[in-house]
């Protein structure tokens, strides 16, 4: 039998001790080699991250690199593109691009990416200031936003939380953009299916994407609205282009709504019909003689409108070729036919906003009348050569020496684009019904040739007033017109002169007709207006008037008597 050996040896307590030193010893060493681990895991993170920090900064390189010299039209879909970058590298199932509205009142999303299998944004999310409260006024304030799940919110966010799980939002991430000190906007990233956050590193840098993007849209509205003003001016050179055309016609034609010069009854009465169309954009159908004024009173009307502003463009139908009547009107494309080598611009589209006078609208063919109808009608037409409907607001004032009635009966002449045009019809009285203010019109001639050139006449002899007031002008008001001018360019001194001769005055009778062949209609008609006028004892207007008794309009009835050669001795 072997004894226990002494604990109380000497060999014995120094082997314990070396046991117990031993096991402190790797105690020691174990915790050092934990610590060891967790410094290399650390060390591994570290680098980890900085391999993340580094990837994610090359990558906003990239971002920010991408938008130099980026065309305005495609900055759409550079941004989504870029939304799609940050969304893969952060692992998110949607990234949204979101601006302010005016006074930071809502964020409306303006590009968003979504992963696949992920549903973009309900639409019904848009109204954030509703659904959201509590994120939009955190981040209007530009405060950053992130939980992990909705739960995390504060009691104060119950209405985002409630959608926040409709939308079906697991961890979530919003982050403020400003540019110029003010918030303008939001990125968010959005997961569905993990649950994630973001180091304040990691938010910070998004920040500045938020701000590429954001930089990137501002320059896109900017170039958007440059572009538009270009536009807009090029529209505008266009137009100050064509009126001024217009406008130094005007000039060389020197019109004024103030060289109506008369004081006869007839003048007056035409003068009070001016005053009441001219507040108005009615249409107007003037007619009368050749050489009595027409394009004058058309000018005073238009002079006188809310549309004096903008030029009168004047189309002449009796001087347009046939076949180019139709591209005066309306304009064309290039290329519409043979000889368009440009696109033009059609009368009714300088006229925009204005008035058009069409002059002898008697002498424009059937085929034109109809189109011309359509535009009267509905306000609109095409260019020859274009599909797009062109829509113009202008005020029609048509203008004929021919008898229109006339014209629908002989067939040359659509009867309803004559009722469109009559809607408000005036005559203009011949020089010869106006024999009163024939000094006037001399004076006025005799003061506007002699400035013209240089001259100074202050006489008018009385025979050659007589003379001008005896002949029965044809011509009318522009006949007087040549007649006083090349008496000014005879005049060598200061009383006017006149070389040539004027034919004697032709004899007026009233029961024969001057210029029209009678038919029995018109016989009938013609004896019909001349027991009227008899029995007024020759009053046209008025409530004793033959007008008033035959019921019709003063103009019409004056035109009728010129027509019918009734005029009284």
């Amino acid at each position: 039998m072997i004894d226990n050996p002494d604990i109380n040896h000497p060999g014995t307590r120094q082997m314990n001790a070396m046991n117990q030193r031993l096991k402190q010893l790797n105690l020691q060493l174990n915790h050092q080699i934990d610590a060891l681990k967790e410094g290399n895991r650390h060390l591994e993170r570290q680098h980890q991250n900085m391999e993340t920090r580094l990837k994610f900064e090359k990558l906003l390189s990239e971002i920010s690199s991408s938008y130099t010299n980026l065309p305005a039209s495609k900055i759409d879909d550079t941004i989504v593109h870029g939304l799609e970058q940050i969304g893969k590298f952060m692992g998110a199932d949607r990234c949204n691009l979101s601006q302010f509205s005016e006074g930071l009142k809502d964020n409306h999303i303006i590009h968003s990416w979504h992963d696949m299998g992920v549903c973009a944004l309900p639409a019904y999310t848009a109204d954030c200031s509703r659904l959201f409260p509590y994120i939009l006024r955190k981040v209007s304030r530009g405060e950053s936003i992130q939980f992990s799940h909705p739960d995390e919110l504060p009691d104060t966010a119950a209405v985002d939380k409630k959608h926040l799980h409709r939308v079906g939002h697991v961890s979530h991430l919003v982050v403020p953009i400003s540019i110029g000190g003010g918030v303008i906007g939001s990125l968010s990233v959005d997961n569905l299916r993990t649950r994630r956050t973001y180091s304040d590193e990691f938010v910070e840098q998004l920040r500045r994407v938020g701000e590429i993007f954001a930089n990137a849209v501002a320059r896109k509205q900017k170039e958007l609205e440059i572009e538009r003003a270009f536009s807009e001016i090029k529209r505008l050179k266009e137009q100050v282009e064509a009126d001024c055309i217009y406008l130094r016609e005007e000039i060389a034609l020197e019109h004024n709504v103030y060289n109506m010069v008369g004081q006869c009854d007839l003048f007056k009465h035409l003068l009070l019909k001016l005053q009441q169309i001219s507040s108005t954009n009615v249409t107007v159908l003037i007619l009368g003689e050749t050489g009595t004024g027409k394009e004058l009173v058309a000018r005073a009307i238009h002079g006188a409108s809310l549309r004096k502003g903008r030029p009168m463009v004047k189309v002449n139908c009796a001087a347009l070729p046939a076949n180019l009547i139709e591209s005066e009107l309306f304009g064309h494309e290039k290329g519409a036919f043979t000889s368009a080598m440009a696109r033009q611009v059609g009368r009714f589209e300088l006229a925009h906003g204005g008035t058009l006078f069409l002059d002898e609208i008697g002498e424009l063919p059937l085929e034109s009348q109809a189109k011309l109808l359509r535009v009267l009608q509905e306000g609109e037409f095409e260019r020859l050569g274009s599909p797009r409907t062109i829509r113009v607001d202008v005020r029609i004032i048509a203008a004929s020496n021919r008898d229109l009635e006339e014209e629908i009966r002989n067939g040359r002449f659509r009867q309803d684009l004559y009722y469109r045009l009559n809607v408000f019809p005036i005559m203009v009285p011949p020089l010869s019904e106006r024999k009163a203010d024939i000094p006037l019109l001399v004076n006025y001639f005799v003061d506007k040739f002699s400035k013209k050139m240089g001259k100074k006449i202050k006489n008018i002899p009385l025979d050659f007033m007589n003379n001008l007031q005896e002949h029965h002008w044809p011509g009318n008001v522009r006949e007087l017109e040549n007649v006083i001018e090349r008496a000014v360019v005879n005049t060598t001194g200061p009383s006017l002169q006149m070389l040539d001769h004027l034919p004697p005055a032709a004899p007026v009778n009233k029961t024969k007709t001057t210029d029209v062949s009678i038919t029995p209609v018109k016989q009938a008609e013609r004896e019909l207006i001349l027991r009227a006028l008899e029995k007024t004892k020759w009053r046209v207007e008025g409530p004793k008037g033959a007008a008033l008794q035959l019921q019709l309009n003063p103009s019409t009835l004056r035109y009728r008597m010129r027509k019918l050669g009734i005029a009284r001795d």
